[in-house]
């Protein structure tokens, strides 16, 4: 079963597993012009998650998507204004610059508290009351749930990180927003195939793994930051307009999808296990 509005997507399963995708949305609404391009205000989305994950409702799980770009606002973000990740570069609820250090917005029409306010009661309060809606009723059914939080980002952002990101980075908040045996379970999926992997590396989680994820409550949480090397081909240069975002091309993300399709099954395994 599914529910949707212009801008918000949920789809219903029935399995202890909600995956939220907060950042592949592209829709600047009716502010396109308000930042200096739209490709910069496009530039940093986590490109083609809804297609890469498109087998996870035959699975059971339940989704949550919002097609809002995350430089209209990021629901990934403490509203607070607290950094999640205090001394390194980061963006905020309503990011000013891309990953890259590049202005969002003009110099003499700066982003203004009541434009940020508006926003978050427009989009991020919805995005926050679906989530723990679908919590809510998927506990009801379960002793536990896994939330598994959707992300990818370009592999090589000097300004956010050293080198090339490993191409699984978990992140469950130094264990504090899930159960061990969840993360290790992930973690051993990724360790027996080529691909590179960290558990609490650069990206521990953001604000939707750290809000939700309560183990003693029966809620686990766990966010999955992929490289978008697995799945898409990234150019050698910079990007530009001309050269991002490749396309998503099936055949060439299938050995990361099969991957994602088994680490999916253990969290699913997790939840329904008597020992967890």
């Amino acid at each position: 079963m599914s529910r949707m509005s212009d801008w918000l997507s949920i789809t219903r399963g029935d399995a202890p597993l909600l995956l939220s995708i907060p950042h592949a949305g592209t829709d600047l609404r009716e502010l396109e012009a308000r930042f200096v391009s739209p490709w910069l205000a496009r530039k940093d989305a986590d490109w083609w998650l809804p297609q890469l994950y498109g087998f996870a409702a035959g699975l059971g799980a339940t989704i949550v998507h919002t097609s809002v770009s995350r430089s209209v606002i990021d629901v990934n973000r403490d509203p607070s204004g607290h950094s999640l990740y205090p001394g390194l570069a980061t963006t905020e609820l309503c990011p000013t610059t891309t990953f890259d250090g590049e202005p969002l917005y003009p110099a003499d029409s700066p982003l203004t508290p009541d434009e940020i306010a508006r926003r978050r009661a427009r989009y991020f309060d919805p995005y926050h009351t679906a989530l723990r809606e679908e919590i809510s009723r998927l506990r009801e059914r379960h002793p536990r749930v896994v939330i598994y939080d959707c992300h990818s980002i370009r592999s090589r952002i000097p300004r956010l990180f050293d080198g090339e990101l490993p191409q699984f980075n978990i992140g469950s908040n130094d264990g504090r927003a899930c159960a061990a045996a969840l993360s290790d379970a992930v973690a051993a999926v990724c360790a027996g195939t080529p691909y590179s992997h960290v558990v609490n590396g650069r990206f521990k989680g953001g604000y939707i793994t750290r809000a939700f994820g309560q183990p003693e409550t029966g809620v686990h949480a766990l966010q999955m930051e992929l490289g978008c090397r697995g799945y898409m081909r990234e150019p050698d240069s910079a990007p530009t307009p001309d050269n991002w975002p490749t396309p998503f091309v099936p055949d060439f993300a299938m050995p990361l999808r099969t991957v994602l399709e088994t680490v999916l099954a253990r969290c699913i395994e997790f939840a329904q296990s008597p020992s967890a």
